[in-house]
């Protein structure tokens, strides 16, 4: 799993509004069953404390992730990228191995 420098240093700017360090607060990834194709892509803030064995710890740079050990199984080739352009800004998480990708870009198959 790769989190690129345009999505370290947004996720770190977004901890920073809100009084978070890096230290405290990882960036949550997982995989659920739903969505348009079959999985959807979750990203989202999660406490230090929250963390448990079944985690999977990643760092990147100041960034780092956690992934629950099922949800790695689809994420273990992703990037987690930030992209701002015309049609929006926000996250993305490019997941190679996925066999089908809907249009919303939310969901997939494998």
């Amino acid at each position: 799993m790769l989190v690129t420098e345009p999505a370290q240093t947004k996720w770190i700017e977004l901890l920073e509004k809100q009084g978070k360090k890096s230290d405290d607060t990882l960036l949550r990834l997982s995989i659920k069953g739903g969505g348009c194709s079959g999985f959807q892509k979750g990203l989202d803030y999660c406490p230090s404390e929250d963390i448990t064995e079944m985690d999977v710890v990643t760092e990147h740079g100041e960034v780092r992730a956690v992934v629950d050990a099922k949800s790695m199984l689809f994420l273990h080739d992703a990037t987690i990228d930030y992209v701002d352009g015309l049609m929006g800004a926000g996250f993305t998480i490019i997941i190679p191995s996925a066999t089908n990708t809907c249009g919303c870009g939310d969901s997939f198959s494998a």
